[in-house]
Order: structure tokens, then sequence, then C-alpha cells
């Protein structure tokens, strides 16, 4: 398990393949909420903090399982 405390705001979120997903804006409660810059319905989306496999190099890597929401890049 990872501290959810590493998460920073700026750090880019992968699915478990690396392929760019989007940019964290923050983290609320348990959820990792992304800039709206990357949806292409220029809306905040929210992923589940349980769908994160690993964090490394500034990077937030997802499950291969993650349930990645609609208007994700």
């Amino acid at each position: 398990m990872f501290e959810k405390l590493r998460i920073k705001e700026h750090m880019e979120v992968t699915d478990a393949n690396g392929r760019h997903l989007g940019t964290v804006d923050e983290v609320e409660d348990d959820r990792i909420k992304l800039t709206r810059t990357d949806s292409s319905d220029n809306m905040h989306h929210f992923l589940s903090l349980n769908d994160v496999d690993k964090i490394d190099d500034n990077r937030v890597y997802l499950k291969s399982a993650a349930v990645i929401p609609e208007g994700v890049a």
C-alpha cells in the first residue's frame, strides 16, 4: 500500500501500461481529482485511490483493472 500523502499536485497519472490519462489537481478524501485541461470534456474527473497500483518517478500508475471515467484522456 502507498501513502496518499505522496500524491502531489501536477503529478502525471497513467494507466497500467504507462499511457497518460491526466494530471493530478489535488487529492480529496479517497479520490484523485484530475485537472480539467487533460479531459476531453473540460471537466474535472475523479479516480479512486483504490485504483492506484504504485507511485514512481513523479508518476501515479493505476492498476490494470482500474475504473477510468469517460472523458479522461
